[in-house]
């Protein structure tokens, strides 16, 4: 009986041994990913909305503390504190010319109101509406100068200042997509 006991043992632990085996085994070696989602950039070119809207409301705050003049000084400079990566601050009037920009000299005191994205849509016009109602996003479509100059997509955000002039910036959301970004009549 001494050994009946000791071969039913075994038999069991032998047993639980594979049952447990089974249970821990790794599983093959496989990679999950989600799939790629058009116009959405993966999390190390990812700005997000809250940030950008932060970023702007910053900016506006400089101007009301520190006035319009240095303020549009600090908007022009391409060293200054309010380009931080891909974002930075354009200024404009509510004629839709522009006040600062600090990577496009060029276009200071050019007025921008018919200007068309790469699409045809009136997104500076866009820009001005939402200023004079406060604050609002565009979605517009902009040669991105960091990608070998494709067109993207580009969300804005923009705030009042006051009666006189508003401040934007925004972030590129990845490549156009074609199809849908055309302007509507």
């Amino acid at each position: 009986m001494h050994t009946s006991s000791r071969s039913f043992l075994c038999i069991c632990a032998l047993g639980l041994l594979l049952i447990t085996a089974g249970c821990t085994q790794n599983e093959p070696d496989t990679i999950v990913s989600a799939p790629e989602t058009p116009g959405i950039r993966g999390p190390e070119h990812y700005t997000a909305n809250e940030t950008l809207v932060a970023f702007v409301e910053s900016a506006v705050d400089y101007a009301r503390t520190h006035g319009k003049d240095k303020a549009l000084v600090e908007f022009s400079d391409p060293n200054g504190s309010f380009v931080r990566g891909e974002l930075y601050i354009y200024a404009y009037d509510f004629n839709n010319t522009v006040l600062a920009h600090p990577f496009d000299p060029d276009k200071i005191g050019v007025n921008r109101m018919d200007e068309l994205d790469a699409f045809g849509n009136p997104y500076t016009q866009q820009f001005l509406d939402a200023a004079k109602n406060g604050s609002g996003f565009v979605r517009f479509y902009y040669v991105n100068p960091a990608h070998n100059r494709t067109v993207e997509s580009k969300l804005g955000y923009v705030m009042k200042v006051d009666e006189d002039w508003w401040l934007g910036s925004g972030i590129y959301m990845g490549p156009a997509d074609t199809g849908a970004s055309r302007a509507t009549p």
